[in-house]
C-alpha cells in the first residue's frame, strides 16, 4: 500500500484546522497509508519509507517555518539521490503573504528533483470553508497520484 508522508509545522489553531482537512482529504482515497509527522521530528527514515509527501507550513516573516527548513536540512543529503521523482504537494498559510515561503520550498524541492503533482496551495488569513475544501482536494490529489 502506498504511503503518503505529511510533514507539517502546526503551531496555531488555523494550521490545526488545515491539518485536520489534510487528514480528511487523504482519508477519501482508498489504499493509501497516511503517515503524519511534525517537521521537527520527521527525518530521512520517514521520507525514504514514503511514496509521496505533502508539506505544510506557516509563512513566517516571508519564509517557510524554521521547523520545515530543519526537515529539509536533515533529509537533503541522505535522500538526495534516493528520492528523485518523489511526488509532492505543498500548502502554506500566512496572514498576508506566502510567496517567499513557496519560493523557498520550490527551490529546495527542485534541487531534490521531486515531482510536484498538485498546484501549491496558498492560504491567507483565517481558513474558511472554501479554503479547507481546497486543502482536502490537495491532500486527495497527492494521495491519488500514489496509486498509479
Amino acid at each position: 500500500m502506498p504511503r503518503l508522508l505529511v510533514v507539517h509545522h502546526t503551531p496555531s489553531p488555523a494550521m490545526q484546522a488545515v491539518l485536520e482537512a489534510v487528514r480528511e482529504g487523504a482519508a477519501l482515497v482508498d489504499d493509501v497509508e497516511l503517515d503524519v509527522r511534525p517537521a521537527l521530528s520527521a527525518g530521512a527514515v520517514d521520507l525514504l519509507a514514503a511514496d509521496g509527501v505533502l508539506l505544510g507550513t506557516p509563512a513566517n516573516i516571508g519564509y517557510m517555518s524554521g521547523a520545515l527548513k530543519h526537515f529539509f536540512d536533515t533529509v537533503y543529503y541522505p535522500c538526495l539521490d534516493a528520492t528523485v521523482g518523489l511526488p509532492f504537494g505543498v500548502y502554506v498559510h500566512g496572514n498576508d503573504d506566502t510567496a517567499g515561503a513557496l519560493n523557498g520550498i520550490q527551490k529546495i524541492t527542485g534541487a531534490l528533483r521531486w515531482k510536484q503533482v498538485a498546484a501549491p496551495l496558498s492560504l491567507i488569513g483565517a481558513p474558511g470553508k472554501d479554503d479547507l475544501e481546497a486543502v482536502r482536494e490537495l491532500a486527495a490529489t497527492v494521495a491519488i497520484s500514489l496509486e498509479s
